[in-house]
């Protein structure tokens, strides 16, 4: 019997395998695989996974809850035949917009169950001739279509009386952000929106702030915290293209992962949920001198007596016009997303799903090391770095787990970052970190001629501590991820790795001289 993929003269081209598919690629072609990209794709299949998990239970609690409550017998009925019913067909459709090879809609089909239809989309006739030519060797004629079209066309045609996508996946070179308006319209109602952005330069602010602000309705911050920062911009901008809809985001997880972030958002419509979205957006203001750093929440809500509740204005600024600890001015970033980055439950049944399922995924130890850093992570926004503390103090620097330590032991929680290492994520006021390293300094004293007589360090220990710091080890010093020893930083997994070259006409034309 010959098959679909017999019919394909493999010697024409390279094979590479990742996960359960086989990708054929022409010899000489090396725009579209990106083997560090293994990692994104790992984690978007376990985020999906969880996800629909999640997805399906809610849509049977939904229905029983209407069963229970349902009077007529004939309701009754009707509500037992659509929960019999449901679950006998529970399924769901992604639309992954700018597939490029195929490879994820391909891995998608292959490796997460309950799938009913991916449409591999993409603009460029070759991306397409090869989403074709691998779904073809793949055998997945029926699960998987591919597409021709402009991606926001694509996701516009869902609108309206069009069928919306369960599941929407936005990978792009560069920002996502002229793709957003169409994405959050076209996931259906608790949805998935999966988002990369890889222009990492603009959104934490190494490079023309203004651009970002342009793309990203957002001021970034690039001192102490740039790498969350330019997640919250592109939450924040995510909830902006939503909110014009009525609808709102719940992050369920979101990663700064080597040169990228990516998030997952569920998306629902709610006029109610839109209101809130001022109270969880923040202007953010960082010093210049220490890097101290406080939020400014735009929104406030009240309950009042009847049980409504009642929006209006925060209140502030949180910051003098010179900062209380140095002196020095403040940069402003932001409008950014202020609440929490991720949800602990999904996280966890996300870490729970891949410790069961290790095998399947290539960077599985990378990814217990993430998300075990992630579900460790306090709901605090922003975050300290030891090497900026130190840096900005001229002293030697303490263990980090010291540090851990007279935080916890001052009665504050804080936890690492996944961001980066040696990170600091607390509830503790700027006054007490500067008061604990005030009282390391006491003992690991700094050389204070080398010290400028404009430098904010002089600033700071001209304080005496208002509290006196306790270093002595605290249990909670120590979380899991670090008494494991797990993979909670990757080191540079191949020289030259980045992301891969734009395909274009340029380059097009070169490969065919």
């Amino acid at each position: 019997m010959t098959t679909a993929s017999s019919e394909i003269d493999v010697s024409l081209y390279n094979t590479v395998t990742e996960g359960k598919a086989t990708i054929l690629f022409p010899k000489g072609n090396e725009v579209f695989y990106n083997p560090v990209q293994e990692f994104n794709r790992d984690m978007s299949i376990a985020a999906i996974r969880t996800w629909s998990e999640l997805f399906f239970a809610e849509k049977r609690e939904k229905i029983e809850r209407k069963l229970m409550n349902a009077t007529d017998e004939k309701r009754k009925n009707e509500l037992q035949e659509r929960l019999d019913h449901q679950a006998k067909t529970q399924n769901f459709t992604i639309l992954e917009a700018l597939s490029a090879s195929g490879l994820r809609s391909i891995r998608y089909a292959k490796e997460i169950p309950h799938l009913k239809l991916v449409t591999a989309n993409d603009l460029e006739a070759d991306a397409v001739e090869s989403i074709r030519r691998n779904v073809k060797f793949n055998e997945l004629e029926g699960l998987v279509r591919p597409n021709q079209g402009d991606a926001m066309r694509v996701m516009y045609s869902a609108i309206g009386d069009g069928e919306k996508y369960d599941v929407v996946d936005l990978d792009p070179y560069g920002s996502a952000a002229p793709f957003l308006d169409g994405a959050v319209q076209a996931v259906s109602e608790g949805g998935l929106l999966c988002v990369t952005c890889t222009d990492l330069a603009i959104l934490t602010g190494s490079m023309h702030p203004e651009t970002c602000f342009g793309k990203y309705n957002g001021m970034p911050l690039k001192g102490m915290f740039p790498h969350e920062m330019a997640l919250r911009l592109l939450l924040n901008t995510i909830q902006i293209s939503a909110g014009r809809y009525r609808r709102y985001i719940v992050p369920l997880m979101s990663c700064s992962i080597d040169f990228y972030i990516r998030v997952f958002v569920r998306v629902y419509t709610s006029p109610q949920g839109v209101k809130k979205a001022a109270s969880k957006t923040a202007i953010m203001y960082e010093c210049s001198g220490c890097h101290s750093y406080s939020i400014q929440p735009l929104g406030k809500i009240e309950r009042k007596e009847n049980g409504q509740d009642r929006h209006t204005p925060g209140l502030g600024p949180p910051v003098n016009s010179h900062c209380d600890h140095c002196g020095s001015v403040h940069h402003v970033g932001g409008p950014a997303w202020g609440a929490a980055l991720h949800d602990k439950t999904f996280v966890s049944k996300m870490l729970e799903h891949v410790k069961g399922n290790e095998a399947n995924y290539g960077t599985s130890q990378r990814m217990k090391g993430m998300i075990t850093v992630i579900s460790e992570e306090i709901d605090a926004p922003l975050y300290w770095t030891l090497q900026r503390l130190t840096g900005t103090l001229h002293c030697n620097s303490p263990p980090i787990v010291d540090l851990y330590s007279a935080i916890l032991n001052a009665g504050y929680k804080v936890s690492a970052s996944h961001c980066g290492p040696a990170t600091l994520k607390t509830d503790a006021p700027a006054q007490v970190m500067w008061d604990v390293f005030r009282c390391w300094i006491k003992e690991h004293p700094v050389t204070m001629d080398n010290i400028p007589a404009n430098s904010p360090a002089r600033a700071l220990l001209s304080k005496e501590p208002a509290i006196e710091a306790n270093f002595e080890r605290h249990k909670d010093a120590y979380p899991e991820s670090r008494s494991i020893k797990l993979t909670r930083y990757q080191m540079n997994p191949t020289p030259n790795w980045g992301p891969k070259a734009r395909a274009g006409k340029k380059r097009k034309q070169e490969e065919n001289v």
